[in-house]
């Protein structure tokens, strides 16, 4: 489904009001890798933290997983602002960065996190059943190559396919221009190869939304990959594939409505 115009974020707060508890608790700057590996490597020990951000007097809410921008090379974790006091929890997590580390560390780190998310949920009152990916750009990429390619979280004995949704904002659907440019490759060249979520299209993979700009004012393309990720989705028979074109807002614009919609999902259930 494509937005041609898309919905007031005034109505939505209206219609949305609901008594979610008053008490949220934030932990900041949990290590998600192996105690070992962060004493074995300082910018592990650095970088692959998180914050947890969740209602402390409720039990059974479920959980996003939030992955900054940035172009895998800079950025750093936040909990989004709309996500705040709306009864579900948000781990914010950081992961290492171009160039200090090339691909596939940071898919790696972000693999970790969400491990790290489905082993320990619960000791919040998180369900685990219910937790979702999403970030924007960088984000959105990390966000799809985790939920798509099911050996990064497979490594953790966490199946992909637990995932509750998959919400990549404006992220590539082809191969990130970080990667590609650590092999030399211009940025206006395409590449599709297993670092890139088009590659691991397949009917099973968890519900996925699909968000992206105008695509007259996007990044490179950004719309018309995704829009073909879309229809490669549902060609190979998966039932709950989505895309959302938000008119008028531009690469960075779009994560408010995008957000909208990503709320909406987890309240859905």
């Amino acid at each position: 489904m494509i937005l041609k115009k898309a919905s007031s974020p005034i109505a939505f707060l209206l219609c949305a009001i609901v008594c979610y508890p008053s008490e949220y608790k934030t932990q900041t700057d949990l290590i998600y890798r192996e105690e070992a590996e962060a004493k074995a490597d300082k910018y592990i020990a650095e970088r692959c933290r998180l914050d947890l951000y969740y209602p402390a007097d409720t039990k059974g809410f479920p959980t996003v997983v939030w992955f900054h921008g940035g172009g895998l090379r800079s950025g750093k974790k936040s909990i989004p602002k709309q996500l705040k006091e709306q009864g579900i929890a948000v781990v914010a997590a950081n992961y290492r960065l171009f160039p200090q580390v090339k691909c596939p560390a940071y898919i790696e780190d972000a693999a970790a996190a969400v491990a790290w998310t489905f082993q320990n949920i619960t000791k919040y009152g998180g369900d685990p059943k219910n937790i979702y990916l999403a970030g924007h750009s960088a984000g959105g990429y990390l966000t799809s190559m985790v939920g798509l390619d099911k050996t990064y979280l497979a490594k953790h004995g966490v199946d992909a396919n637990q995932i509750a949704g998959l919400h990549p904002f404006s992220g590539h659907t082809i191969t990130h221009f970080t990667p590609r440019q650590e092999r030399g490759i211009a940025k206006e060249k395409p590449l599709i190869d297993k670092y890139a979520p088009l590659y691991h299209v397949r009917p099973d993979a968890p519900p996925i939304v699909l968000t992206t700009g105008d695509r007259d004012l996007e990044l490179l393309g950004r719309y018309e990959e995704n829009a073909y990720f879309w229809r490669m989705m549902k060609v190979a028979g998966h039932k709950a594939s989505e895309i959302h074109e938000f008119k008028g807002r531009n690469h960075g614009t779009m994560v408010e409505l995008a957000l909208e919609l990503l709320l909406k999902e987890t309240q859905r259930n």
